[in-house]
């Protein structure tokens, strides 16, 4: 079989993408580590990581990586968070016996949305999806702790009015960009970033084990998906 250059030229393209997003997911990591190395604060060592690995999803999709390979890594770090709930792999991110799966739904809702929306060649809403959780989540969690008086319950857990109010304004401004950005500006456009950044809110103040992680960037991402195509196409 006579051998083309660009079967070289695809190998290193190929690989490439896949050690620019290990490098920013490992220094990630070394931030974190660094971080709970010299100081005690869990709960930042954890939006450290949370906020920062779920922007490897852009990453994703601007260099085009394959759906496999997003998909492998999902179902990787998903062991491996699973294991780190028994024994300390990931110190300062998941405490031993948490009784939380948090970091498990993250790493699954990952491979889900890859999956489901590489294959619809529509990966703007798996990033939709996974920043809203990234940032909305992240940024909600560290306001709420800081600067939440004003507290309220939803099925036993405790959350505050200034942390919801975070998670639905950044929700609207990640979908309002992505959004804007692919489809358009138009009053329709704004109007589903809305919609989508209430019903996140909703799903993140309704959480439990960490179920959040799971239920508001896929919550999102098809919300998203269905009302673009109901009123845009």
């Amino acid at each position: 079989m006579l051998t083309t250059f660009s079967d070289f030229t695809s190998i290193p393209v190929f690989w490439l993408q896949i050690a620019l997003a290990a490098i920013w997911v490992l220094l990630i990591l070394l931030i974190a580590g660094v971080v709970n190395g010299f100081a005690d604060k869990p709960e930042i060592v954890r939006k450290i990581v949370h906020i920062g690995t779920g922007n490897v999803i852009l990453i994703a999709w601007w260099l085009d990586i394959p759906a496999s390979v997003g998909i492998t890594a999902s179902i990787l770090a998903s062991g491996i968070t699973l294991l780190s709930y028994r024994l300390p792999i990931l110190p300062g991110i998941n405490s031993v016996g948490r009784q939380s799966l948090g970091t498990f739904f993250y790493s699954v809702s990952f491979g889900i949305l890859v999956a489901w929306f590489w294959y619809l060649q529509q990966p703007q809403y798996a990033a939709l999806g996974i920043l809203i959780m990234t940032w909305g989540d992240g940024l909600a969690a560290l306001i709420g702790q800081r600067f939440g008086t004003h507290k309220y319950k939803v099925f036993g857990t405790q959350k505050s009015w200034e942390g919801s109010l975070s998670m639905m304004l950044v929700s609207y401004l990640v979908s309002s960009l992505i959004l804007v950005g692919t489809q358009g500006n138009s009053w329709q456009t704004w109007a589903i970033s809305l919609i989508v950044a209430v019903i996140a809110t909703a799903l993140e103040a309704v959480s439990f084990l960490g179920i959040d992680n799971l239920t508001v960037p896929l919550g999102s991402a098809a919300l998203a998906f269905f009302l673009s195509q109901l009123v845009l196409s």
